[in-house]
């Protein structure tokens, strides 16, 4: 499938989404804590497992149609084109899907290749998520990734010929990148006409190399004023080009907003296949066990590798608080009334009135948003805006 056409940003209806978590990578990010190996050695056998795993799994989704389907990692793009189509057909098989789906696949530059590239054209996915993360070379040698800044745009040149719904992934924040360099990367992100950018703060997790860095004195610290700094340039830049700041960390052309991504934080239920995969289905959170070992085991076994949690009404509440106030769909009073009753809203807008008068929060059409001024701030404010249970 070539060129395809785009997404719409107005989202409804039973639908679901299914993520397919590929657990592995050429080489360690610094500031990745997500799970995945450098070695291959179990690629096939985990393949299968996917495979089985969606199988088994097939009865999960029965009341909603599929409308996304979602490889992310680690690295997928390392899978060829036949397994990818093998996990994709798989879907096909066990589960109902729309008719145009949005079949996205997160790759790494150095992987994209023409051959690639053409191939992948060819293949049902529809669209790129592309790590670029940096143009400059000195950031991407700070970060460790496997591609330096001659591939970054080489592959953006090659993969916006076949491809019109690519997203590309930008970190600010980083060390030693100055306010004008930021600005410079996001002119060179536009200049490749992609409908989609999602750029996230430089965040250092706990027992990452980028912490230990950090600790020693190898790296300087993540300046928060800075990323916030460069936050706000970012809010205004892409907004003069047109883009849309949906969610906090996500930046769409009118029409290019990924769905899947958007489920998320419209609570629609959604199926997490492999290792550390996450399922939500809108009363029960689940998540497989982060181990590719112990993951083929249990599914050889023909059992399920996952913990599963029973949200409690606090627990939802909690979510609403924390999805809606990132989005431009904010938080709707009059959803926290009808789902939650009356004293969750009257307290919720009590707890909100110190952020109202702070210019960090406003309502409008009956929904609780964040301003200009709060939006870097959500995730703060909103755990500040949470239900305790006491219980």
């Amino acid at each position: 499938m070539s060129k395809n056409s785009s997404p719409s940003g107005r989202l409804g209806g039973a639908a679901a989404s299914i993520y397919i978590h590929i657990p592995f990578c050429k080489q360690a990010c610094h500031y990745c804590d997500f799970h995945f190996s450098t070695s291959l050695k179990k690629k096939d056998e985990l393949i299968q497992c996917l495979v089985q795993e969606l199988e088994i799994r097939q009865g999960e989704l029965k009341n909603q149609t599929v409308e996304t389907i979602y490889f992310g990692g680690g690295t997928p793009s390392l899978l060829t084109k036949d397994e990818l189509n093998v996990l994709i057909d798989t879907v096909y098989k066990n589960f109902r899907v729309v008719e145009n789906p949005e079949i996205t696949l997160e790759a790494n530059p150095d992987d994209l290749s023409e051959t690639v590239i053409n191939e992948l054209a060819k293949s049902p996915i529809n669209r790129l998520s592309i790590g670029i993360q940096s143009f400059y070379e000195r950031d991407l040698k700070l970060m460790n990734r496997a591609h330096n800044a001659q591939e970054a745009n080489e592959c953006l040149s090659l993969a916006t010929r076949h491809f019109d719904n690519i997203s590309i992934d930008l970190i600010y924040g980083i060390p030693g990148l100055t306010n004008e360099e930021w600005i410079k990367n996001i002119e060179t992100a536009l200049s490749f006409n992609v409908p989609h950018i999602s750029c996230y703060a430089l965040t250092v997790e706990p027992k990452t190399a980028l912490a230990s860095f950090i600790k020693k004195g190898i790296i300087e610290n993540v300046d928060d004023d800075l990323a916030k700094e460069q936050f706000n340039i970012l809010v205004e830049t892409l907004e003069v080009s047109g883009f849309i700041n949906y969610e906090l960390s996500n930046f769409g052309k009118p029409d290019f907003f990924s769905k899947n991504n958007s489920a998320y934080w419209l609570g629609k239920p959604y199926l997490g296949i492999g290792p550390s995969a996450h399922s939500f289905n809108g009363d029960q959170r689940g998540w497989n066990v982060s181990n590719n070992t112990k993951y083929i085991k249990s599914i050889q076994s023909n059992k399920l590798p996952i913990e599963i949690e029973t949200l409690s009404k606090i627990d939802k509440f909690n979510e609403y608080i924390m999805t809606g106030l990132r989005t431009v769909w904010g938080v709707s009073l009059n959803k926290i009334e009808n789902e939650f009753g009356k004293n969750y809203k009257n307290d919720l807008l009590q707890q909100s009135e110190i952020y109202i008068k702070e210019q960090l929060l406003y309502i409008e059409d009956d929904k609780l948003l964040t301003t200009k001024k709060g939006k870097f701030l959500s995730d703060g404010i909103a755990s500040n805006l949470f239900k305790i249970n006491l219980s």
